[in-house]
């Protein structure tokens, strides 16, 4: 049976500045880096070994993805990044703070753009400071300008389908190591959670979520290997 290995990034400058970060590159704080490790200790532990291992084209994705095989022993495993994996972008809030913003347009409002399944931020103005169209990372790609869960997991579902989950049928252990949304995203999928119960599942940093799974793909049982900062989990359908 397959298992599944899913790691959101330790913290990263903009987790600590309580900003809106999305596509944004930031790296990892001395926290987020330890966070990695960490989580790779705790796979080691576990005595889960990898055939391969999936991440964003973001630093801070990338980054965890690399000290958690490293710490994990498994250095070597093969390290493929699409950028279809990357955060949920937040559009025209892009590198807000979140405080400063909920004051402005009023706590109940960015709670909605938050926390909501398909209710998106406004969209980031072309030309503007956070405008990705130029960045190498996404040539030939039709980029979004704001995003929710609901069109981040359209994104991520099709890479899903065509490319992940063909090798966990055959039987491949796997580690993502990606967002808090793009996760949520894979989750609601795994697990097939209503649209009303998504918005309170959340992921800690650093702490991964082993899921085994059947022939099917469907999650035999899950749980997160630190169980000291767990957060609840969907039950499996």
């Amino acid at each position: 049976m397959p298992t599944l290995v899913l790691l959101r990034h330790g913290q990263s400058r903009w987790n600590l500045e309580n900003r809106f970060t999305g596509w944004v590159d930031v790296d990892l704080t001395s926290e987020g880096e330890a966070q990695a490790r960490h989580g790779g200790q705790l796979i080691k532990a576990a005595g889960v070994e990898f055939d391969r291992a999936y991440t964003s084209v973001l630093t801070r994705a990338v980054r965890t993805a690399c000290l958690a095989l490293s710490a994990a022993g498994q250095a070597f495993v093969p390290l493929i990044k699409d950028w279809r994996l990357n955060e949920r972008h937040y559009g025209g809030l892009t590198g807000l703070n979140k405080a400063e913003t909920a004051a402005l347009h009023g706590e109940e409002q960015v709670k909605t753009w938050r926390r909501s399944y398909d209710v998106p931020p406004p969209p980031l103005e072309a030309g503007s400071e956070y405008d990705f169209a130029k960045d190498r990372r996404y040539a030939g790609a039709v980029l979004p300008a704001t995003e929710s869960l609901k069109t981040t997991l359209e994104r991520v579902l099709p890479y899903w389908q065509a490319e992940i989950a063909p090798h966990l049928r055959a039987g491949e252990n796997l580690l993502i190591a990606a967002h808090g949304n793009s996760l949520r995203a894979i989750i609601k999928h795994l697990f097939a959670v209503a649209d009303d119960a998504i918005v309170g599942v959340e992921i800690p940093t650093g702490n991964p979520l082993l899921i085994e799974l059947d022939r099917d793909l469907k999650p035999l049982s899950a749980r997160y290997l630190d169980q000291a900062r767990a957060e609840p989990l969907p039950k499996a359908p």
